[in-house]
């Protein structure tokens, strides 16, 4: 049996680690943020090891929260790729020690590049950290590790520090969600924040009927799209209201002969509509809290039909 007892251990001392950096966020920590905030270039994380792998994280948040940023290996920089670094970039360098040879080996470059430098480091005595513009403490009482040698404890400092920058950094930003969803265009984060146009109903696949088209062709209409429903438009082409096999099926409930009736008569007026750039989970939560299987999407200029988004549809892009 696995020793739980250990696992507990490991998940206790590194949520420590965590809750032990909340206290050392100061003016160091702003001076970092602000040092990314008014980077001109590029973001270039670097570390050796498991430090490298967390540099990795850091810079695939950043990138996607609008901070141009990439993971630039010491070695390889020292070996030919020092190009990569231009005079207005940030490097920020991870090293638990501060001592690591192949960071150690980069500093007077950065400086002669004029590359401001940001280093999170166990360390802020460290040759790292006297040559770093801001040095940000990650240092751990104890690794997670039972013989305290594997950087575990340690590295999620590290990353802990990585997404509080990014986070913060975001903010001051003012990046909002729809930046978020022009970023991520593929995936479920990007299926989620894709805007309805993308996913709609429209043209020859969208139910359109005018106020006066009789019941025959309004239930052809409706039964040839298979949307359950049918927009109802004026002449002009504006949304007047819809029809859906609800409607239908409490019309025959009453007792009502619905086959000599038009398009008007049965069309419940003033449906719930979104714009085209809505967000579909925006969509899916009006749809939620509306208790409807079908929107309308309005072009917000012309007030005309521009398409129609089902429930399927949002389930279909696996939103959730």
């Amino acid at each position: 049996m696995a020793d739980r007892g250990l696992a507990r251990k490991v998940l206790q001392t590194e949520a420590a680690a965590i809750l032990a950096l909340v206290d050392r966020l100061d003016d160091r920590f702003d001076r970092a943020v602000d040092l990314l905030r008014r980077c001109r270039g590029r973001v270039i994380l670097t570390g050796m090891g498991k430090s490298g792998i967390i540099c990795q994280k850091i810079a695939a948040t950043l990138s996607s929260t609008g901070t141009p940023a990439f993971f630039l290996h010491p070695a390889d920089a020292i070996h030919g790729d020092l190009g990569a670094i231009q005079g207005d970039d940030v490097v920020v360098a991870l090293s638990y020690s501060g001592e690591t040879d192949e960071i150690l080996k980069l500093l007077e470059a950065i400086r002669r590049l004029g590359a401001r430098l940001v280093a999170i480091t166990g360390s802020c005595q460290s040759t790292l950290a006297s040559a770093a513009d801001v040095a940000l403490d990650c240092g751990v009482l104890e690794e997670a590790c039972p013989l305290n040698l594997v950087p575990t404890a340690s590295t999620t400092a590290m990353l802990a520090i990585g997404d509080a920058l990014a986070m913060t950094l975001l903010v001051e930003k003012g990046f909002r969600q729809e930046d978020f969803a022009s970023l991520h265009p593929g995936g479920t984060l990007g299926k989620r924040l894709m805007r309805v146009e993308s996913l709609m109903h429209s043209g020859k696949q969208c139910p359109i009927v005018t106020s006066a088209t009789g019941m025959q062709d309004v239930i052809y209409e409706m039964s040839s799209k298979g949307l359950g429903m049918t927009c109802v438009v004026d002449p002009a082409g504006a949304l007047l209201g819809i029809i859906t096999d609800g409607d239908l099926r409490r019309q025959m409930e009453r007792g009502i002969d619905i086959r000599d009736l038009a398009a008007a008569d049965v069309m419940t007026r003033g449906p719930v509509s979104v714009a085209p750039s809505t967000l579909a989970v925006e969509a899916l939560n009006i749809m939620e809290a509306r208790k409807i299987t079908s929107i309308v999407v309005v072009d917000q200029r012309s007030g005309s039909v521009a398409g129609v988004v089902h429930l399927h549809d949002l389930w279909g892009t696996e939103l959730f």
